[in-house]
């Protein structure tokens, strides 16, 4: 099993490559064959993602979620499902493209996480109902800050084309401003719930299994300063209804947050110890 699990995975990082580099040369050409087999491959390793996480859930007898491999692996297939989802249902070219860029480098760095399982004598501890729930809606929730980030991200490029009058089939098919920005605004009011649930499970599981609350641990830190900015972002967007490019270019800076509370806490927490 072991052998066959690292074989979809090694097939799955080469035919991921593939499909981005397809997705690149169709941003550059505007090459609809290029697209269409782009869009295969990343069919094809959405399926090679769902039967290596089912074989390593198999493998372990538990949700493939808890350790840094595995969640990077899970980051990166949240990804390619919810970009392949929204574009089937809204059509929106370019966000595949984006979105999994992001989705690659995340699967690229698994490569350099430790793949086993966690330690034998935190297993007991570590692998319950209430922490894989916890980790599950926090990945879910950086997945929909992810696409939210593309929307984002298309929505500035778009901008700064239509300011430079580059017109062309490219323009078009990046979509309309409005609907970027609402789309933006759907996934950022869609992620955020499900982040700070994550968070107040992580809480809830910390007092019960640990007796301990770690308001000053530095993931906890980031993941509170992740609340304010995105927060911030909906108040702004939802309530007083400012929209456009400077509400694009916030939702980006809010995602360098998400990025920063992912690497930059791994490496300086102490509650998260099996990270």
């Amino acid at each position: 099993m072991i052998v066959a699990a690292n074989a979809i995975y090694l097939t799955t990082i080469i035919l991921y490559s593939l499909s981005v580099f397809g997705y690149f040369i169709d941003f550059l050409q505007n090459n609809r064959k290029v697209n269409r087999l782009a869009f295969w491959l990343l069919s094809i390793v959405w399926l090679l993602q769902t039967a290596f996480f089912v074989l390593r859930a198999i493998e372990f007898n538990r949700l493939p979620v808890i350790t840094p491999f595995e969640g990077l692996f899970f980051y990166a297939w949240l990804l390619v499902t919810l970009s392949l989802v929204v574009n089937y249902f809204f059509r929106v070219d370019f966000l595949v493209f984006f979105t999994n860029v992001v989705g690659f480098a995340m699967l690229a760095f698994s490569l350099f996480a430790p793949s086993g399982d966690v330690p034998s004598e935190l297993t007991n501890l570590l692998v319950s109902e209430l922490l894989v729930i916890h980790i599950s809606m926090i990945l879910i929730g950086y997945a929909g800050f992810t696409v939210a980030f593309a929307f984002s991200l298309m929505y500035v490029l778009q901008s700064q084309m239509l300011k430079q009058k580059e017109w062309g089939k490219r323009l078009v098919r990046f979509g309309h401003l409005p609907k970027l920005d609402r789309f933006a605004f759907v996934s950022t009011m869609v992620a955020y719930p499900s982040f700070l649930l994550g968070l107040i499970l992580g809480f809830i599981w910390a007092w019960v299994q640990l007796e301990t609350l770690p308001f000053l641990d530095a993931k906890v830190i980031g993941s509170f300063a992740v609340l304010l900015i995105y927060g911030g972002y909906l108040y702004q967007r939802g309530v007083n209804a400012r929209q456009g490019y400077g509400m694009a270019l916030f939702n980006i800076a809010a995602f360098l947050i998400v990025l920063i509370n992912y690497f930059l806490s791994d490496e300086l927490t102490e509650f998260h110890f099996w990270y």
